[in-house]
């Protein structure tokens, strides 16, 4: 069997960038442990999200905007607490960005779009007490 564990400085790199834009209490799994989870690393965060023709907050807007367009709404929640806590979006601007979404995804996706913004704007204030 061939060995597919990603390269230490690929990982590393990745793993780097991948605390950058969850912050440094998202779950990390030893390398070799989960296949997926070091393959993940070294290609999306040591290579995309680590590129540098966006900033982590740029690539975030974007990565916002795919998510409510595919109505994953559980993962933009996670996006929208952690832009809040690293202080690239502020709550008002969150709200602006559902309402340009909400014109451009459309209005069936609207109550999950507000629900999930509004959750992780009380949550930020809530832990930012």
């Amino acid at each position: 069997m061939a060995d597919l564990s990603p390269d230490p400085e690929r990982r590393a790199r990745g793993l780097d960038v991948y605390r950058k834009v969850y912050g440094q209490d998202a779950p990390v799994f030893e390398s070799g442990e989960v296949e997926f989870f070091d393959s993940m690393l070294a290609n999306l965060f040591g290579e995309v999200w680590g590129r540098p023709g966006l900033s982590i907050p740029d690539r975030r807007l974007v990565i916002i905007g795919v998510l409510a367009a595919q109505n994953r709404f559980e993962i933009l929640g996670v996006q929208l607490l952690r832009a809040l806590k690293d202080d690239e979006l502020t709550p008002e601007q969150v709200r602006e960005i559902i309402i340009q979404l909400i014109s451009y995804i459309g209005y069936s996706s609207s109550s999950d779009l507000y629900r999930v913004s509004e959750t992780a704007i009380a949550t930020y204030r809530a832990e930012a007490k």
